[in-house]
């Protein structure tokens, strides 16, 4: 990786400039940019993809609607090597594949996606390393999760707005409460009837279009765990987004927004705190997956 490569400013690059830096990187490593790796038992594994070296910014400031204290400064990351990204959130079934495989099971009370293809939930982020842990063995390679510079680079594709697809969405483009949609509450519309009809739980993934570089419900539908400790802004964020881990810090940052939360949560520059040993109906996660040179 040169270093022109590995600092090039995807949001100062053409739609597609980036598709080709993406194609390019994906050749590199000599991979397809959608993939899925075998599994040795055969089991479903999920689907990747490739997402190129570059610097990109992430936060937002005041000017942004739905901005929060915590998403500033805006901060540029260099992220020097390219990464494959789960296409989706992780879903019942390549969850299951674990589960069947190591034993795992779920306590009798908790409610669980209803479809092989709805995203995976109520699971807390130590049965998820578990799954990390397994998937790795399995395949040979190295997956973990994401820190949070890594997803909101990956979620942006090059994009400075507030999402992915632009200044605004609508409950057609991403699934979060459509009480709460965007641009009527940018506007302080007093009165507007909801342009979908509110749904209180996760549709399966892939319900959406995807970014630009082909990953889908980055925005809404489950929120999803990064391996980013939380710290309350960006101000000490290392140029790489890579914070130390502070054994005495029991919160990390989730990212994404979901079906419950208004569609401000679902910006880009948007996070939350978790903590460590939470899980919930609306959390869930997907799989980074370190290249080989």
């Amino acid at each position: 990786m040169t270093a022109e490569a590995a600092t090039r400013n995807v949001q100062a690059m053409e739609q597609a400039d980036l598709l080709d830096l993406q194609q390019r990187a994906a050749r590199k490593v000599r991979l397809d940019v959608t993939f899925r790796d075998e599994a040795r038992s055969g089991a479903v594994t999920p689907e990747l993809q490739v997402i190129p070296a570059g610097e990109g910014e992430i936060g937002s400031d005041a000017s942004e609607y739905g901005h929060q204290e915590h998403e500033s400064p805006r901060r540029y990351v260099v992220l020097e090597r390219p990464f494959a990204l789960g296409r989706f959130a992780v879903t019942r079934e390549e969850w299951d594949a674990f589960a069947e495989a190591t034993g795992w099971e779920p306590w009798d009370w908790l409610v669980w996606p209803r479809t092989p293809r709805t995203p995976i939930f109520n699971i807390k982020p130590a049965s998820i390393q578990q799954y990390l842990e397994w998937l790795s063995e399995e395949t040979g390679k190295r997956y973990r999760l994401p820190t949070e510079a890594e997803w909101e680079y990956a979620c942006r594709a090059g994009t400075r707005t507030p999402f992915a697809f632009g200044e605004v969405v609508g409950c057609r483009d991403v699934h979060f409460n459509s009480l709460f949609p965007y641009e009527e509450r940018r506007q302080r519309r007093k009165w507007y009837l909801p342009a979908c009809f509110p749904l209180s739980r996760p549709l399966d993934v892939g319900s959406f279009q995807p970014n630009l570089w082909g990953l889908y419900d980055m925005h809404g539908n489950v929120q999803e765990f990064t391996s980013t400790p939380w710290h309350d802004d960006h101000a000490s964020l290392p140029r790489d987004g890579v914070y130390r881990r502070d054994p005495d810090n029991e919160w990390v940052v989730v990212k994404g927004g979901s079906w419950f939360d208004p569609a401000v949560a679902t910006r880009s520059a948007a996070r939350r705190r978790r903590n460590i040993d939470e899980m919930d109906t609306n959390l869930g996660f997907r799989v980074l997956r370190e290249l080989d040179d």
